[in-house]
C-alpha cells in the first residue's frame, strides 16, 4: 500500500492503541512508511508482533507494546517502555475500543454499560492522561482520537457505544480548547462502515454490495481511507486545525 508522503513526519514517533488489526494497524503502517517510529499496542501479543516485523521488513522502525490499555498501570508501563525506545511521544492515536454486541437498551446490563464505557471511552481518556503531561512539557504534540458515525447519529449501535463514542468526540474538543495554549493539537475522526476481517467472513458478497450501495460514494471504507486522514491530522498540513471531528462516511453523514 503506497501512502501519501508528508516528509515533516520523519523522526517523530507515534503509539497507536489498538494497533494490531483493522484501522489500527493501517495506520500503524501509514506512519511508518513516513519514517515514523510507531510503538504497536493491542490485546494480543502475537498479533502486535506480526504487524511490527512486518513493518520491521518494510524498512520502518516499530516497537511491540501489548497490554490492556484500559488498564492504568499497563498504559504507564507502555508509556514508558516507548520513551526509553524511541523518546518522548509525538503523536497518540488513542484506538483501543470495539462495538460489542448491538443489544438493545432495556436488555443493556450494568455490567456490558461499564465494559464498553471502559473499551471506548476510558482507554482514551488513560493514554492521554500518561502522554499529555510530556507533551505539555515540550509544547508539542498531535492527539487524534476515534469515535465513530454511531457517536454522531443515533440508533446505528447499542446505547453504550454510541454515548462512549460521542463522548470521545466531546472529550477531544475539550481538551482542544484546553491544550492548544501549549502547542498541542487534538482532532477526532468518526468512521462509519469500514472493511474488517469480522465483515468478511460474516456477509456474503451480496451484503456487502448492499452496504456499499447506502453510502453516495458507493463503497465501503477501507482501513487505509482513515489511516490517510490520521497521516494528514499529525502532519504540519494540518497545523492550523484543533476541536475538529472529521466524519469518514462516504457521505453517508453529511452535516
Amino acid at each position: 500500500m503506497s501512502y501519501t508522503s508528508h516528509p515533516d513526519l520523519g523522526g517523530k514517533v507515534a503509539l497507536v492503541t489498538g494497533g494490531s488489526r483493522g484501522i489500527g494497524a493501517a495506520t500503524c503502517r501509514a506512519l511508518a512508511a513516513n519514517g515514523v517510529r510507531v510503538a504497536v499496542n493491542g490485546r494480543d501479543p502475537a498479533a502486535v508482533d506480526a504487524l511490527v516485523a512486518d513493518i520491521t521488513a518494510a524498512g520502518g522502525s516499530a516497537l511491540a507494546v501489548p497490554g490492556d490499555a484500559t488498564d492504568a498501570e499497563t498504559v504507564r508501563r507502555i508509556r514508558e517502555e516507548v520513551e526509553r525506545a524511541f523518546g518522548p511521544i509525538d503523536v497518540l492515536a488513542p484506538f483501543v475500543g470495539g462495538q460489542g454486541r448491538p443489544t438493545p437498551t432495556h436488555q443493556l446490563g450494568a455490567e456490558q454499560w461499564r465494559a464498553t464505557v471502559e473499551a471506548d471511552l476510558t482507554s482514551v481518556f488513560l493514554a492521554v492522561s500518561e502522554v499529555l503531561p510530556s507533551m505539555i512539557e515540550r509544547r508539542t504534540g498531535v492527539i487524534v482520537m476515534m469515535s465513530s458515525t454511531a457517536g454522531r447519529l443515533p440508533g446505528l449501535a447499542s446505547a453504550a457505544y454510541a454515548a462512549a463514542k460521542a463522548g470521545v468526540v466531546m472529550f477531544s474538543k475539550h481538551l482542544a480548547a484546553g491544550v492548544g495554549p501549549h502547542g498541542i493539537r487534538v482532532n477526532c475522526l468518526a468512521p462509519s462502515a469500514v472493511l474488517n476481517s469480522r465483515m468478511q467472513q460474516h456477509m456474503t458478497e451480496e451484503q456487502l454490495a448492499d452496504l456499499a450501495a447506502r453510502f453516495p460514494l458507493g463503497r465501503i471504507g477501507k482501513p487505509e481511507d482513515v489511516a490517510e486522514a490520521v497521516l494528514y491530522l499529525a502532519s504540519d498540513a494540518a497545523s492550523w486545525i484543533t476541536g475538529a471531528t472529521l466524519d469518514l462516511t462516504g457521505g453517508r453523514v453529511i452535516v
